[in-house]
């Protein structure tokens, strides 16, 4: 058995993660997240994407009780597998028994989250003798084999190191350690492989293809970058402007999107396309956060867009095969090239 992997509980049949009609404002008034409702599985990697100010990170930090000031859950909730109670709901102590046991996270640029005058050993030996209530020396030895584990080379030595001593990479699998060393059921990517070169992006990501295979981890995925989503997530979730517009399997979301705004992320991002030699983009802007729109808030940056997407609200509904997008057209995301849109 891997180091990655220790005896956890048995399966259960329940989604690990639940939301549910989640809605996020931002001071008194300002709707930035509204409605969003997924679920999320045992050992699934599901991807959240959008452009900034989509609504994909508050999403998340609703989820692990780590909103900015000023931004609160308006409505809505989020559930545990076996546990009934609402997270968004939790109190600071409560959360104490939650976030880094049940539920790890890992986010963009990992010095801002270690403590630069504790070496990166004590921090997670520390993590284990308060989230698994190891002896010191239990922990120590527990904290060398999740270097191990996660790719550190000399973990014995890098135990030793202060963060200011280590690259990104190292710091990323550093920061890997902590959130899944008290085994939880659910991991929290946001943005954890954006600021990192290609090569050390592509062993994170293999890194948690290993955790989700050996421990039935489930993993949330926070990214605006599609390639990410492709490699590494079996579902993906499209926002735009604080709402869910599309969400699939990812093969099938990406060779047929159902959605005009994540067709035209896949035409900017122009997987595989590496020989174009024009930047692609999408017309307009996004709508300002929370403005009241009566209809789709892609309208006016779609080609496709006519009176009926204007004039009410669209609903998110669900297509064959269990696909949802939220599209007045009434064509099948499988239809063929060149058919009606």
């Amino acid at each position: 058995m891997s180091p990655l992997a220790e005896p956890t509980a048995a399966r259960t049949a329940a989604p690990v993660l639940t939301v549910e009609g989640l809605d996020v404002t931002v001071g008194p008034s300002v709707t930035a997240v509204r409605d969003v409702s997924f679920t999320l599985e045992r050992g699934q990697a599901v991807g959240l994407v959008g452009e900034s100010g989509s609504g994909k990170s508050l999403t998340c930090r609703s989820v692990l009780g780590v909103l900015p000031h000023g931004c609160e859950v308006a409505a809505g909730r989020a559930t545990l597998a076996g546990d009934a109670t609402d997270l968004t709901a939790l109190t600071r102590r409560q959360w104490n028994t939650v976030r880094g046991r049940r539920v790890g996270a890992v986010f963009q640029d990992p010095a801002s989250y270690l403590n630069p005058s504790l070496t990166v050993g004590r921090q997670l030996a520390e993590q284990l003798r308060v989230g698994r209530g190891l002896a010191r020396s239990a922990a120590r030895r527990r904290a060398v084999e999740l270097f191990a584990a996660v790719g550190l080379h000399r973990p014995d030595e890098v135990f030793h190191h202060y963060p200011h001593e280590l690259s990104g990479g190292m710091l990323q699998r550093v920061l890997i350690a902590i959130a899944v060393s008290c085994e939880p059921e659910l991991l929290i990517a946001d943005e954890a492989t954006t600021a990192l070169d290609v090569v050390v992006q592509a062993e994170i990501l293999e890194l948690l293809r290993t955790l989700r295979a050996e421990r039935g981890l489930a993993l949330l995925l926070v990214t605006h970058d599609l390639a990410v989503v492709a490699e590494a997530c079996d579902r993906v979730i499209v926002m735009y402007a604080g709402e869910i517009v599309e969400d699939g399997p990812t093969a099938e979301v990406l060779a047929a999107p159902a959605h005009p705004y994540t067709e035209a992320l896949l035409r900017v991002a122009s997987l595989g396309d590496w020989g174009r030699r024009e930047l692609d983009t999408i017309p307009g802007r996004p709508p300002e956060t929370g403005a009241d729109l009566p209809g789709c808030r892609f309208a006016e940056r779609c080609a496709h867009a006519t009176r009926e997407c204007v004039d009410g609200p669209i609903a998110l509904r669900t297509l064959d095969g269990g696909r949802r997008t939220r599209c007045v057209r009434p064509q099948s995301p499988t239809a063929p090239e060149g058919a009606a849109r």
